[in-house]
């Protein structure tokens, strides 16, 4: 269905959940960067949280978050007390001029905690922040999921779940130390259902460890009956030297670069001939899903969460590695957890790494997101470049885009490259950059 151009695909290009990307990131900008932009945020200024707690009850090879063993109990109180210490830290400096909007949990895996732990932590932010029923979503581990978290998320209000799939193939779970039979998804739905949270997404992964056409074919005929309101489809990034854990995985299985191409091809015709609406470039929600509504709307947004439709331009992250987004600064948080308690202790902000955006970084943080979103962006900026307008007559050839004045549209046959197309406005790639194509 896509054209195949190994040339494009081989160019390492950031995932652009923000810009400029995390690998921007500087040791200088930190704690007193965070006070200035919590201190600039205006009264009614909708603000999204995001509360991560790095751990699991089990560690997945594959796995490429900030996340530990849930082994000590001690541990685990010791960083949710920090984490409401960050929180209170936080609210005061707004001093209720945030009007919040959403709450997100992440990880590592919010229920390696205690349901009543995790009850308390959506008191405390929506109380905090003087939440008015917010939209609140958490991601969740099957495995570690029981009857009494399906009724504690019903009670904490929450409004969407989603689970870590990946894959439902046994061999492939075996491979990445992620066992979870089908009949284990299918009773945590089940479980949600009842309850009345139907808004369920799966995460599931292609180019992971001796995956087919097949078997990944597999894995979407049982999403197919299971009907999921949104899935991402992620390509599975193999960085042993970043994650040890990797390590465990046996390299030789891994599907290569035009495998990994059909398999993305493949998740797409099949989900979409479900049903599912196509967003961004690997997301899928049904019809009825608030992102589809979102995505005919034209109003999908992009942050560290992924494609999604929350239109806060202020996102606030709590806990260890946590981002903040805010429109002329991205602060993350300590990512040691340790280490993150006694700053906390000290009562100091956590924010350790980061960047402050210009005038220009802003502009093309909003191009990219727009291009990656909606498949349309305004390239009067590239004009006075000659390398970027070859680029573009180079894409244009491809059919990758269409040129109407200064505005491009990605086609179709574009869409695995939205990434590659946006990395013309990155002006932080060394060699990747304005005019890259062309070189």
């Amino acid at each position: 269905m896509w054209p195949y151009f190994p040339d494009l695909l081989a160019r390492p290009v950031p995932r652009y959940t923000s810009y400029p990307p995390a690998t921007q990131f500087i040791d200088k900008v930190g704690a007193d960067a965070q006070a200035k932009a919590l201190n600039a945020v205006v009264s009614g200024t909708p603000i999204s949280l995001y509360a991560h707690i790095p751990y699991c009850q089990s560690i997945c090879w594959y796995c490429g978050c900030n996340t530990g063993a849930a082994g000590r109990t001690q541990r685990l109180h010791a960083y949710l007390e920090a984490l409401e210490g960050e929180m209170a830290m936080v609210a005061k400096m707004l001093g209720g001029r945030g009007k919040l909007q959403r709450i997100a949990f992440g990880g590592g895996s919010p229920n390696a905690i205690e349901p009543i732990a995790f009850v308390r932590l959506v008191d405390r932010l929506v109380t905090m922040f003087s939440g008015n029923s917010p939209d609140i979503s958490v991601e969740i581990d099957p495995r570690a999921f029981s009857l009494e978290w399906a009724m504690t998320l019903a009670v904490a209000q929450v409004s969407r779940v989603s689970f870590g799939v990946q894959s439902f193939e046994p061999d492939i779970q075996a491979a990445i130390g992620r066992v979870q039979p089908v009949e284990m998804i299918e009773t945590c739905m089940a479980s949600l259902r009842a309850r009345g949270i139907k808004a369920i997404n799966f995460d599931l992964m292609y180019g992971l460890p001796h995956q087919t056409n097949e078997s990944l074919l597999g894995t979407l005929n049982h999403v197919a009956r299971m009907r999921p309101s949104r899935i991402a489809l992620f390509g599975y990034a193999h960085v042993p030297h970043i994650f040890p854990r990797q390590k465990r995985i046996d390299t030789a299985a891994l599907p290569g670069i035009e495998a990994r191409f059909e398999q993305a091809a493949i998740g797409y015709e099949r989900l979409v001939s479900e049903g599912y609406v196509p967003v961004g470039f690997d997301h899928f929600a049904l019809p009825d899903d608030s992102l589809a509504i979102a995505a005919a709307e034209g109003k999908v947004r992009r942050n560290f969460q992924g494609f999604t439709e929350d239109q806060s331009d202020v996102l606030i992250g709590f806990g260890a590695s946590a981002i903040s987004q805010f429109p002329d600064a991205i602060i993350q948080n300590e990512k040691n957890p340790g280490a993150y308690r006694e700053i906390v202790g000290a009562h100091q902000l956590a924010g350790r790494r980061g960047l402050v955006r210009d005038v220009d970084d802003q502009l093309r943080a909003q191009l990219i997101e727009r291009l990656l979103c909606t498949g349309r962006a305004d390239t009067t900026c590239l004009l006075n470049d000659p390398a970027s307008l070859a680029s573009l007559r180079q894409l244009e050839e491809r059919r990758l885009i269409i040129r109407d004045g200064n505005t491009i549209v990605l086609t179709e046959a574009g869409r695995p490259y939205a990434r590659v197309v946006a990395a013309l406005f990155d002006t932080t790639l060394p060699v990747l950059g304005t005019g890259s194509l062309a070189a």
